[in-house]
């Protein structure tokens, strides 16, 4: 496995595979990796033919009061992960951003609501580095997690209304034995935090089941998810369409429940999917 910082030296590795007619796959992450982010690894590899793995804490997508100082970083460990997984490249850039970069994507729409009312130029930042990050890898594939299911599609909607001739898939949403939905985030949660975290799943699982057993009215769903969860603040609990992401009154399509929520000092979200 290579290890490459600058995103000269990437593009024009990726420049030679694609002359050679390679297939070549991406996982971008933000590092301090577990086994959700190796799970998206492992879905792409047999894929492609050539993986590469980003680890960059990216600036743009955090707000002012937010966590980019502290965020978790573990690059030796991090190294070992994607090299166990049989990643050819991990790109490491310093700098992904070139003096006098002015550029910004911003996506209307799928980015209002949700994560996107309480984070202002949180996906405008998401789409920005994962715009610049598609360029420089020149992918055909690249995987996202379906734990930020927004960003998921927000992602989605970028590349179909930008043309990039590349694909973006989902990798299934990763959990802990407890239920609690893998994080780099989790390492902050105290043991006390931890156990009142679980509630954001417990409350996504009882929409689900009441969902299952026949309940249709959002309202209702909402209330007993909401009930359910334990936690200091809970920013939201949604129902949305799963494609659009515009709110349901009714679950009579593919629906995704999420939830955003404080426990503690760090923010945690959650989804499942519905209907």
């Amino acid at each position: 496995m290579k290890t490459l910082v600058e995103p000269e030296a990437m593009a024009a590795l990726s420049r030679e595979w694609r002359r050679d007619g390679l297939r070549i796959g991406f996982v971008p992450t933000m590092g301090f990796l577990h086994r959700g982010h190796v799970s998206l690894m492992e879905r792409l590899r047999p894929e492609v033919d050539r993986l590469v793995v980003s680890v960059y804490v990216n600036p743009l997508q955090f707000g002012a009061n937010e966590d980019l100082s502290r965020y978790p970083r573990d690059v030796e460990g991090d190294s070992k992960k994607c090299h166990d997984a049989g990643a050819d490249v991990l790109f490491l850039p310093t700098d992904l951003y070139p003096k006098g970069f002015s550029t910004s994507v911003h996506v209307h729409g799928l980015t209002d609501g949700l994560c996107g009312a309480f984070r202002p130029g949180h996906f405008e930042g998401v789409a920005t580095v994962c715009a610049r990050l598609f360029g420089v890898v020149g992918c055909d594939v690249a995987i996202l997690g379906e734990k930020d299911w927004q960003q998921l599609a927000v992602v989605r909607r970028m590349v179909r209304d930008l043309a990039l001739p590349m694909q973006v898939v989902g990798g299934g949403l990763v959990r802990d034995d407890d239920g609690l939905a893998l994080s780099s985030r989790n390492v902050y949660l105290s043991p006390g935090e931890r156990v009142r975290a679980l509630s954001l799943s417990r409350g996504l699982f009882a929409m689900r089941d009441a969902a299952a057993a026949g309940e249709r009215d959002i309202a209702n769903l909402v209330t007993i998810g909401r009930g359910a969860i334990d936690a200091d603040t809970v920013q939201y609990v949604e129902i949305v369409d799963a494609d659009d992401l515009v709110p349901l009154a009714t679950l009579d399509r593919p629906a995704r429940a999420l939830v955003a929520a404080y426990v503690g000092r760090t923010r945690l979200i959650d989804n499942v999917a519905l209907g």
